[in-house]
């Protein structure tokens, strides 16, 4: 018995320099592996599709195809669109300068004492806040000036990725559009 669709933002982590997943290869690539409504959004690893698989289902269905496909064997993450929203509606930074913002979605929430490990490398300005498996960073002096997100993923000692702000709206818009009656097309 097949379940619900559900809108899934699927996000690769490590693609940029020598790592890429080409749009249009990678959109064609998920299709014939059954996906439903595949979109992609710019060369960093982005992708927004329906499926009625759970999330571990989708991950074990993508991984070996983008190894296959493009040599890509690095941690996948996947979030629905109603988790993505609460992404967005639960930021407790401001947004209204985005490129000082970014959401790392964490493969699960991490432990408190990992936590902890982290707010203790935290310098100067920048800022974090988790809610349950995302990572809020706020950097107003600037992502390239910040210190603490080359020490995030080995301190919580589990797979993230992060996008910055207008990646993360811009996701959100493409996966809601998948919603609407004309999602098809």
């Amino acid at each position: 018995m097949s379940r619900t669709q559900k809108t899934w933002i699927v996000l690769f982590r490590g693609v940029g320099g020598d790592t890429l997943l080409p749009v249009k290869p990678l959109r064609e690539a998920l299709t014939e592996a059954g996906f439903d409504n595949v979109r992609t959004f710019i060369n960093t690893g982005n992708v927004v599709l329906t499926s009625g698989d759970r999330p571990e289902k989708i991950i074990a269905r993508i991984a070996p195809v983008v190894l296959r496909e493009f040599q890509f064997a690095k941690a996948i993450l996947v979030a629905d669109l109603a988790e993505w929203q609460r992404l967005i509606d639960e930021n407790p930074f401001p947004a209204d300068v985005p490129q000082y913002l970014h959401a790392f979605l964490m493969e699960r929430e991490p432990a408190a004492e990992a936590v902890e490990a982290l707010r203790a490398k935290v310098r100067g300005t920048e800022q974090f806040s988790i809610r349950g498996r995302v990572l809020y960073y706020y950097t107003p002096d600037g992502f390239s000036n910040s210190r603490l997100h080359t020490k995030i993923e080995r301190t919580l000692g589990l797979s993230v990725t992060a996008r910055n702000w207008n990646s993360v709206l811009k996701l959100h818009a493409l996966a809601s559009g998948l919603q609407s009656p004309r999602a098809g097309s």
